[in-house]
């Protein structure tokens, strides 16, 4: 079954098919780094890693970028209000969102460019524009002409006659006059950071920045752009029509956007005290797999409804599992398995990569491994999950967990039996001279988090971490 992903440009399930063969090229919106990002920001990159996981499973070589926004009007003002520089005031932003990534175990893009290191580039773009008679100035300010761009409104479906001055403000707060048009270069207030252009004294608008830095790193046309669904308008309408203005070529071929988050069925706001950042959760007592379990627990493109109780939940099934798979690998090589239970375990496998096929449909796709184990439970009491089955079932939930990177499969943990197994297989290398299968398993073990100490006693082990 061919991987199908819902594509916002066309408001169809779509087979994906790649602009290059298995080489996938993928943009996503990343932080706009004036606060800590909280958990529904969270959920969006959690779920965008699934998807370059799953990606990655499926056999396609994938080059991801993901920008991150260190310039905008909140930025500025909070770098004046604190009396620092622009760099100053976000870098602490960025370190901690680099470090949400990790604690989440969602994986490192390839590229994470800054808005700020791309100035000249943007400048470049709007001489482009500029060139195709698609901008005009304004009180020191150069603004995008949506009148000299046919097609804009095609991802988000609106119709650009209807819309008023309140559709079209800019989603970082810059005032401006004409509803139709979109600001690219924003001209210097007193006080505010600037850059200096032929252009004028000025900055960037937040849309430039996004198609500056997706087409430099990726190319003119490339094949995901993701994101929020609260992103669709203005901002990646907006990126389409300077992007596709510019190079006259389609900018992106898939447009994937995920839900908003909800927390206990409101709004997440401050006021209402249901605001949390992953700090707070973790302040909190709250294992960090249980909050990446529940963040990707639910269908992108389906509203999450983010509560404790559900944090309580997702950290019972993790353990559930975690239980599950230390009896299977307790299975004695000896055992002789039943019939059923080989057809069980390639139902699962079948119908996880079917859920994970169509759009991603991560709760299907659990849901096969979580049947899976209330079927096996019974059957690994009685006895009847043999050697044989035990590796099939470590397979199959170590391939699950190249997409959700949760479980503990056999790849991460070993049992102790099994340590000392290897350690006297390289014990009885090093004595016939065989290094480098010595060398082997230490880098095996490592791999799997065991670190040796060779002593004059002999080999000591422990666990990494």
């Amino acid at each position: 079954m061919p991987l199908r992903l819902f594509n916002t440009l066309t408001q169809k399930l779509e087979q994906f098919v790649p602009l290059q063969d298995k080489s996938v090229r993928m943009y996503t919106c990343g932080p706009t780094v004036y606060d800590y990002v909280h958990i529904g920001n969270l959920r969006t990159f959690v779920i965008q890693d699934v998807l370059l996981r799953y990606l990655l499973y499926r056999g396609y070589e994938v080059t991801y970028v993901m920008n991150i926004t260190d310039v905008d009007d909140k930025i500025i003002a909070g770098a004046i209000g604190r009396g620092v520089e622009i760099e100053e005031y976000t870098e602490p932003y960025t370190r901690a969102f680099l470090k949400d990534m990790e604690t989440l175990r969602i994986t490192q893009p390839d590229l994470m460019p800054r808005a700020t290191q791309h100035v000249p580039e943007m400048l470049e773009l709007i001489q482009r524009l500029s060139s195709k008679g698609l901008t005009y100035e304004r009180d020191g300010s150069i603004y995008f002409r949506i009148g000299g761009f046919p097609d804009y409104g095609r991802l988000s479906g609106i119709d650009i006659a209807q819309l008023s001055a309140e559709g079209m403000q800019d989603a970082d707060e810059y005032s401006k006059e004409d509803s139709r048009d979109f600001v690219l270069w924003k001209m210097r207030k007193p006080g505010e950071a600037y850059w200096n252009s032929e252009l004028g004294a000025g900055r960037p608008g937040w849309h430039l920045e996004c198609s500056t830095m997706s087409m430099k790193y990726l190319g003119e046309s490339f094949d995901i752009h993701c994101g929020g669904v609260d992103l669709i308008f203005p901002h990646h309408e907006n990126e389409i029509a300077q992007s596709e203005g510019a190079t006259g070529k389609p900018f992106v071929k898939y447009w994937i956007h995920g839900a908003h988050l909800i927390v206990g069925g409101e709004k997440m706001s401050k006021s209402r005290g249901n605001f949390y950042t992953l700090r707070d959760l973790l302040d909190q007592g709250y294992d960090p797999l249980a909050i990446r379990y529940l963040l990707a627990s639910v269908r992108y493109r389906t509203q999450l409804n983010f509560t404790l109780d559900g944090l309580q939940q997702a950290s019972r099934a993790l353990s559930r599992a975690k239980n599950f798979l230390q009896k299977v690998q307790e299975i004695p090589s000896n055992r002789e398995g039943a019939e059923p239970v080989q057809e069980q375990i390639e139902e699962a496998g079948r119908d996880f990569k079917k859920a994970m096929d169509n759009d991603l449909n991560t709760a299907e796709a659990l849901g096969a491994l979580f049947t899976l184990i209330r079927r096996l439970n019974p059957a690994l009491e009685s006895g009847a999950v043999g050697a044989s089955h035990k590796d099939e079932i470590l397979e199959l939930f170590a391939a699950a967990d190249q997409v959700f990177d949760m479980f503990e499969t056999s790849e991460k943990e070993l049992q102790d039996e099994k340590v000392q197994e290897l350690i006297r297989e390289r014990e009885a290398s090093r004595k016939t001279r065989d290094y480098s299968r010595a060398d082997e398993i230490r880098d095996e073990l490592a791999r799997r988090g065991i670190v040796l100490e060779d002593t004059r006693e002999g080999t000591r082990w422990k666990r990494s971490g």
